[in-house]
């Protein structure tokens, strides 16, 4: 799924152009730094691993791309407050199986 990625104007009171041809951001960053941080080549990556195998767990998914556990949770929390990776909570266990919302990416510059 490709999402268009907007970075916020830096200067208070000055906005980004409203061009109707242009895709409308749904991800908001505030900066290049915080949008080259949260897309880095390994989140990237661990983004199709997720669309392409889609695990049951976050410890399977551990398992696939080769990360600590809670370094992947804690990476995983942080996409997902970006709208980028959606949680699926069980009711009846502490299982958690992390979905990939976007696996692709426009972005849009004023």
């Amino acid at each position: 799924m490709r999402t268009a990625i907007g970075i916020r104007p830096a200067k208070p009171g000055r906005r980004a152009v409203n061009d109707a041809n242009s895709p409308t951001p749904t991800v908001w960053f505030d900066s290049w730094r915080q949008l080259a941080s949260l897309l880095s080549d390994e989140n990237r990556a661990l983004l199709r691993l997720m669309r392409e195998r889609q695990p049951r767990t976050v410890l399977e998914l551990a398992e696939w791309s080769g990360r600590a556990a809670s370094n992947l949770s804690r990476t995983l929390r942080h996409l997902e407050r970006h709208g980028l990776v959606k949680m699926h909570r069980s009711p009846d266990t502490r299982a958690v199986r992390p979905e990939a919302l976007a696996t692709e990416f426009l972005i849009v510059l004023d």
